[in-house]
């Protein structure tokens, strides 16, 4: 624990005291660059991975044929209306 009072003294008896306090996080976790960059590279790669799965199942409805049922029925010409 760095925390305190320290105390520098010069070769001619002069002193300087100096006090430290700091907080110490009980629940932190050290992450340095190749841990971050990882953590990115993974991101992106989920993404593709996401946006091409996306586009692969929302291109198989291109080629569905309508059925009868989505069909409007219309009225001929020759029928007048009421």
């Amino acid at each position: 624990d760095p925390r305190g009072i320290y105390t520098c003294e010069t070769g001619d008896k002069k002193r300087a005291s100096l006090q430290v306090h700091y907080r110490m996080c009980q629940n932190c976790i050290e992450v340095d660059a190749p841990t971050i960059s990882g953590i990115v590279v993974a991101d992106v790669v989920a993404t593709i991975f996401l946006a091409v799965a996306v586009y692969c199942i929302t291109g198989q409805d291109k080629g569905r044929l309508s059925r009868a049922s989505d069909r409007q029925n219309l009225i001929a010409n020759e029928q007048l209306y009421q």
